[in-house]
Order: C-alpha cells, then sequence, then structure tokens
C-alpha cells in the first residue's frame, strides 16, 4: 500500500490553499502540494513535483476534481497518465477513487460521456457547414486577396520589410513570409 499525496490548487494569491490542505491531511495525505494557479494554465509546479514524488502504488488526493482538471478531456487525460504510472486518484468531495472497482467504473463512464460529446460536437459542425453552403456560404477561410498579395511583394521588392509591408496592405506577417517564398524571393532577415 502506496501513500497518498494530497494535491490543493487555487486560481488567486487572494485565496487560501489551507483549507484544502487541512482536509487532505485529514484524509491521510502524508504531504500536501500547492499551486496558485488559474485552471487554464497546465504550467502546474506543485503538481510536477508531486508527480516527480509520487511512487507506484502511491494515491494523489484532491479535495474536488476541478482542481486537477479543467475540462472532463483534461481529467481523463490526467487519470490515464497516472494509471500508467500505477497511481489512482482520490477525489474527496465526489468520493471517487480510482483504486476501487467503482471509482474506476465512474471514469470509463466519464470517459464514455467525453468520448458522446465529442462526437456531438463534430456532428453539429458538419451540419452547421453544410447548412451554410446550403445558403450559399462559402464556410472556412477566405481566399487571399491576390492584388493586396502582389502589392506587399512589390512593396518588399522596393526595400520595405515583410513586416511593414504586410502591416501597410492589411495582411499578417507570415502570410508576406510565406507568399515571397511561394514567389522564389530572397527571404530578407527579420527585423531585430
Amino acid at each position: 500500500m502506496g501513500d497518498v499525496l494530497g494535491y490543493a490548487r487555487v486560481s488567486t494569491a487572494d485565496q487560501d490553499v489551507a483549507g484544502q490542505s487541512l482536509r487532505l491531511t485529514q484524509a491521510g495525505a502524508i504531504k500536501v502540494f500547492t499551486d496558485v494557479r488559474s485552471g487554464r494554465s497546465m504550467d502546474r509546479p506543485g503538481l510536477h513535483a508531486l508527480l516527480d514524488y509520487a511512487r507506484r502504488g502511491d494515491t494523489l488526493a484532491v479535495v474536488r476534481l476541478d482542481r486537477l482538471g479543467r475540462s472532463l478531456a483534461e481529467l481523463l487525460a490526467t487519470v490515464e497518465m497516472l494509471r500508467s504510472r500505477g497511481i489512482d486518484l482520490l477525489s474527496l468531495e465526489e468520493k471517487i477513487n480510482t483504486g476501487s472497482a467503482a471509482g474506476e467504473l465512474v471514469f470509463h463512464v466519464f470517459g464514455a460521456i467525453a468520448h458522446f460529446e465529442r462526437r456531438l460536437i463534430a456532428e453539429r459542425t458538419k451540419d452547421g457547414i453544410a447548412a451554410a453552403r446550403a445558403r450559399g456560404k462559402r464556410p472556412g477561410r477566405q481566399p487571399l486577396d491576390a492584388d493586396r498579395i502582389a502589392a506587399a511583394l512589390k512593396l518588399v521588392q522596393a526595400g520595405l520589410s515583410p513586416t511593414a509591408a504586410a502591416k501597410q496592405v492589411g495582411l499578417g506577417r507570415s502570410t508576406v513570409y510565406r507568399e515571397l517564398g511561394r514567389a522564389g524571393a530572397e527571404r530578407l532577415p527579420r527585423p531585430a
């Protein structure tokens, strides 16, 4: 039987991890790793430190699943990574423990729901594109204006930097560099 390692995360510095840390310690965590990071950020030094510290057979404990992942897909990927390393997940609020058969079943159900959701989104997108085409719309990126591309290339040939030429004709810098490459023109060094 391995150790229970706690992970507590709050989004902003004016929040406190003390409440989460206390609950994790009461649940048997021998050590609690913390992060003060938004759920949007995957750069979580505390979580990385926990994963470096954890051994096969340990359990990662969180107060709520949203402390570990922002979306169901992200959470499922994290649980799969933990499983591959032989680490179980325990969520106190949701009463899920992937070390038990019931907890593993719950995560399989979550995975099926996430797959179903992805399929629904794909079908809606496909239906939306078909409906737009039926109305005479052309979904997707619009073709580039050949006159603006030609003007940008002439400006570059006249000595203007690709970045300045792009800005002047209203194109993206990468578009001008790409078109320079296609035209066989010599690439100018990027300004420092």
